[in-house]
């Protein structure tokens, strides 16, 4: 069984700081663009790092290769 996504749900939690984009709290949508664009999401990065648009899977290493 599905569940569809909530979007009033999901922007509550949602930690994207790019307020602009259509996808914000579309969750499955979000990760749909981010991936056909060999990207992540914001949502998997730290904040700091977030903050810097850059989503691309070596940031994502870099963010989390000294804490693993």
């Amino acid at each position: 069984m599905s569940r569809p996504c909530i979007q009033d749900k999901n922007i509550r939690k949602c930690t994207c700081t790019y307020h602009h984009c259509a996808r914000k709290g579309l969750c499955c949508e979000c990760i749909s663009y981010h991936r056909a664009s060999g990207e992540l999401p914001g949502c998997l990065f730290p904040p700091e790092v977030e903050r810097t648009y850059d989503r691309s899977i070596e940031a994502f290493v870099r963010a989390y290769s000294g804490k693993l």
